[in-house]
């Protein structure tokens, strides 16, 4: 009579065989998972101006506490009428840069402008094919700008270096007037400078005289290209009501520092400044600009349209007169 072995001892090998081959399945995707490329890493230079190195730097003036914090949100909501800016019948005779043109303003559009620069100066030969020309336009706004800061009156982000800063890149603005590669190599390394100024490292060791003599500083025809701009968005932002709230915050900036322009032109020393028509004509600019900065900061899309149309009155009559 023949034995034989139990079931289960006959299914052993077979039992063993499903077993190696579970394991294998498993130990497959850890093998995978170790062959996976290791993380990317990044110098410190690459980063730089992108994050902050400490998180102190990302807080302006004192670290906030829960007592500040609670004082903050019990104080009265104060009116948006109380804003300097918002009054666009203030003459625009002795008034402050801060009657016309937020500190948050000029910041953003220093940013703004810089990485508009930023895109114009790529290789030499690009340079060279009339990338020159757009670097010259956006390098005059950015010395505009810091000319303003450094007569701001009151606080606002790079004041200290604005007379430096200033003089650095209207001088490169200036020489913007060929593509040479002389000339490349200046504005790369204004390039570098507003880097460095923009992540906080500043622009140490260099001096420069803290007034401004504007006709040193930018020419009338960048800015009359500025001014261009800036109308045409405006104009576009201005179509309807919907336009209106769609633009937002970019056509009080763009009203803004379009007013800017508009009091920059007829400073001391400016062409045709002491002439006194056209210090006229680039006052009321300057005055119907600060209106749709007011209209649109209050919602009113039908007071931003007429001011838009003021504005555009006031250049067409000016550019009829002087050329």
């Amino acid at each position: 009579m023949r034995c034989f072995p139990p079931r289960s001892i006959q299914s052993a090998p077979r039992l063993a065989a499903l077993v190696l081959s579970g394991a294998t399945l498993v130990a497959a995707p850890v093998a995978a998972q170790e062959r996976r490329a290791p993380p990317p890493t990044f110098s410190s230079s690459q980063t730089r101006g992108v994050f902050f190195d400490q998180l102190d730097d990302a807080i302006r003036g004192n670290r906030p506490d829960l007592a500040s914090l609670r004082s903050i949100s019990n104080a009265p909501k104060p009116s948006r009428t109380d804003d300097r800016r918002d009054s666009p019948s203030t003459g625009d005779g002795e008034d402050g840069w801060a009657n016309i043109v937020a500190a948050t303003t000029l910041e953003d559009e220093v940013k703004r402008v810089r990485l508009a620069f930023d895109a114009t100066v790529t290789t030499p030969g690009a340079f060279a094919s009339g990338g020159y020309q757009t670097a010259r336009d956006h390098l005059s706004v950015l010395a505009m700008a810091f000319a303003v800061i450094n007569e701001f009156d009151g606080d606002v982000r790079w004041k200290d270096e604005a007379p430096v800063a200033r003089d650095l890149i209207a001088r490169s603005a200036a020489n913007c007037k060929a593509g040479s590669n002389q000339v490349y190599n200046e504005v790369k390394l204004r390039q570098q400078d507003l880097q460095d100024l923009v992540s906080g490292a500043g622009l140490q060791g260099r001096d420069a005289d803290p007034e401004n003599e504007w006709f040193m500083i930018v020419d009338r025809s960048p800015m009359m290209s500025y001014a261009q701009r800036l109308l045409d968005r405006m104009q576009d932002a201005s179509r309807n009501e919907a336009a209106v709230e769609e633009a937002g915050d970019s056509l009080i900036r763009d009203s803004e520092m379009l007013a800017v322009v508009g009091r920059v032109l007829h400073q001391e020393g400016m062409i045709d400044a002491d002439d006194e028509d056209y210090a006229k004509l680039s006052a009321e600019m300057t005055r119907a600009a600060r209106g749709v900065a007011v209209a649109a900061r209050r919602g009113d899309a039908e007071a931003v349209r007429t001011g838009v149309g003021a504005v555009s009155q006031s250049c067409v009559a000016c550019h009829d007169m002087y050329r």
